[in-house]
């Protein structure tokens, strides 16, 4: 099946750029110039990724994401065209987004995270012989092939990104995994230059999943060498 990709971006001379080579490499692309007409593309043509300018017309790209991020988990790579502090990627995380890029993008890298985003809507797989396939005590459930996580009874919303880092703990139980590891396992080899995205990330996370964000139950700091997953008592790894 064709993968869809929805670009929203005023500057017609990168949009022009961006959908030809999509185009070429095998996508399907909508262009839309304004945050509303992009909204309207978006519920019309339920792309599988939607590439968003953050500086936009008539609804500026945050209000954009949130908007979708009320109604699907779509990975969406959001563009920038300043430097982006650790604050304004904690913004967009807010949002809904999955990955920033700093304009103008290169060819090369900008593929490489089309490509790493659209994997990480695969459904997670292992390869142990009896592969983990979730995890659930009374407080939070997760099934990996379904997708699904539910906190204290009530179903949330994982970003692709974020439901794959929670994945990727909760088939590691105990272990120790690197910051490094995360970033190969999570986001691909393309990001292990991104030290600060597993800080980031593991800490949206937490204020999704856990009963209090800043005493972590489930998501424990390995100070200086990254995190790992420990359930409750009462929890069960499902295999």
């Amino acid at each position: 099946m064709d993968t869809n990709v929805l670009i929203v971006e005023d500057d017609f001379e990168l949009s022009r750029i961006l959908q030809l080579d999509l185009k070429r490499n095998g996508f399907q692309t909508t262009v839309c110039s304004t945050g509303l007409d992009g909204l309207k593309a978006f519920h019309e043509k339920n792309p599988d990724l939607v590439i968003l300018d953050i500086a936009l017309p008539q609804m500026d790209g945050l209000t954009v994401c949130r908007r979708i991020r009320e109604t699907s988990n779509v990975p969406i790579l959001m563009m920038t065209a300043h430097a982006v502090s650790e604050e304004e990627v904690a913004e967009g995380l807010n949002a809904g987004a999955d990955e920033y890029m700093l304009k103008p993008l290169g060819k090369i890298e900008f593929h490489a995270r089309v490509n790493a985003l659209l994997r990480r809507t695969q459904v997670y797989d292992t390869d142990t012989s009896q592969p983990i396939i979730g995890y659930e005590d009374e407080y939070l459930f997760v099934d990996l092939k379904s997708r699904k996580v539910r906190v204290d009874g009530k179903e949330i919303r994982l970003t692709p990104t974020e439901f794959k880092l929670l994945a990727t703990f909760i088939i590691r139980p105990g272990e120790v995994l690197s910051f490094t590891q995360l970033l190969e396992h999570v986001w691909g080899v393309e990001y292990t230059n991104e030290h600060h995205y597993p800080r980031i990330y593991v800490s949206h996370v937490r204020r999704k999943i856990e009963p209090d964000a800043k005493n972590p139950t489930y998501i424990h700091n390995e100070y200086g060498i990254g995190y790992r997953f420990v359930g409750h008592e009462d929890g069960q790894i499902k295999r």
